[in-house]
């Protein structure tokens, strides 16, 4: 009797899918003679990044894959890794035949690791799931750097030696209690560090920390060394001992900016064309510039004042209270009654309020009365000293940190490996 042609065609239908998903390479010695063939590509690689409150099969459903293909690398994924700590944003990527079969997939956990999956050749919709470590080496490397015509800022400096803005950025925070860098940098100033590079199979992924830094400026040689005390938060400390960070940071920009008015009882007003007293220091800056509080604190303002335009306003301890005029954008969750950390970002750089351009003005006030920002940041006290009973193991640290620095000396640099 006949097969009927339906069943006939499902049946073709059911054995095509199947070989889909685990079909073989054709050897191309036994259909050609030997001679090379050009295969048409029968599979795409999907890249993503994790969307917010996601789900795997959630991820994997938009792309007409086979049901049984998604349940089963959900399936061999719970097995190795917990599927509710995915990450919003991380990276992610599957490789998918062109009649919706998975063939791998892989997710980056974090920096150190990375999910891989793959498809068995001995059972459908059946995977093999593993977490892997990256190849990941750590290499203290020495960079040495100087401020000249070509190179008038830290950031330029920095990317003349090949290194990216964010190093510059971590230098100026471990400085940015004894140098503005919106104004204080001149010519012939320099730098030299010591600093970690991360590189992942290969490559470098990131910086780690800075274990030691000597800053050229003005005349002054400023060192910082890393240093942890037991039981301890790291922190950078000068030569003798002290640490570097201040009660206030020099200047709530991290630097390129300058300074463009000061502060003053009688100046003349761009806007409003008559005299006033100017109670802060402007800054000229790109417009979505990141502004930082120059000091721990509560905040007790935060949104449009008037001609202030945005403006947030923080008080701190001793009878402080700093403000950020003229914002275009005030951070996510830096509202009134909110605690900031020293440096935390709290807004941007604008034109709010009555402004002729881009800028910020700081303002400064102790116990109601303000004062100028410049000359107060000049009289803040060197910081704590390391506990008698640590300095003999600070000592040792420094000798070996300043040892490396010398290394860093131009026509000296030199990089130390290990994993």
């Amino acid at each position: 009797m006949p097969v009927p042609l339906t069943r006939l065609a499902l049946a073709l239908c059911i054995s095509v899918t199947l070989a889909g998903c685990h079909s073989l390479d054709p050897d191309p010695a036994s259909t050609n003679g030997g001679e090379d063939l050009e295969l048409a590509a029968d599979s795409e690689m999907v890249p993503g990044r994790v969307p917010a409150s996601a789900t795997l099969a959630g991820m994997l459903a938009p792309h007409n894959l086979h049901t049984a293909d998604v349940t089963g690398v959900v399936a061999a994924v719970t097995r190795v890794f917990d599927l509710r700590t995915l990450r919003a944003g991380q990276p992610w990527r599957f490789e998918r035949t062109l009649d919706g079969c998975v063939r791998h997939l892989e997710y980056e956990v974090d920096a150190e690791r990375f999910l891989r999956v793959s498809a068995r050749a001995d059972a459908l919709h059946t995977f093999d799931a593993s977490v892997i470590s990256y190849d990941v080496r750590h290499t203290a490397t020495t960079v040495s750097g100087t401020i000249d015509v070509s190179n008038s800022s830290l950031f330029a400096a920095m990317a003349s030696e090949g290194e990216t803005p964010e190093l510059a950025v971590g230098l100026a925070d471990i400085f940015g209690g004894e140098v503005d860098f919106n104004s204080d940098l001149q010519r012939g100033d320099g730098f030299h560090l010591v600093v970690d590079k991360v590189y992942r199979e290969g490559r470098f992924a990131r910086y780690g920390a800075v274990q030691a830094a000597e800053l050229r400026n003005g005349g002054r040689r400023l060192v910082a060394i890393r240093y942890a005390p037991p039981g301890a938060a790291a922190g950078y400390y000068d030569a003798e001992g002290k640490s570097l960070k201040r009660f206030f940071l020099r200047s709530p920009l991290r630097f390129e900016p300058q300074v463009t008015s000061r502060f003053s009882l009688a100046r003349f007003h761009p806007v409003l064309h008559r005299m006033r007293a100017h109670l802060g220091v402007d800054y000229r800056a790109p417009a979505g510039a990141p502004v930082v509080a120059v000091a721990s604190g509560v905040v007790t303002g935060a949104g449009r004042r008037g001609g202030a335009g945005n403006m947030v306003s923080i008080r701190h301890a001793s009878g402080y209270q700093s403000s950020y005029l003229h914002l275009s954008a005030i951070t996510r969750g830096v509202r009134t009654g909110a605690h900031v950390a020293q440096g935390q970002v709290i807004g941007r750089v604008g034109a709010t309020g009555l402004a002729t351009g881009p800028h910020l003005d700081y303002r400064l006030a102790r116990n109601g009365t303000f004062i100028n920002p410049l000359l107060e940041h000049r009289r803040m006290p060197p910081g704590e000293p390391i506990p008698s009973e640590h300095v003999k193991a600070f000592s040792a640290v420094r000798d070996a940190a300043l040892a490396r620095l010398d290394e860093a000396r131009p026509g000296r640099a030199s990089d130390q490996s290990g994993t």
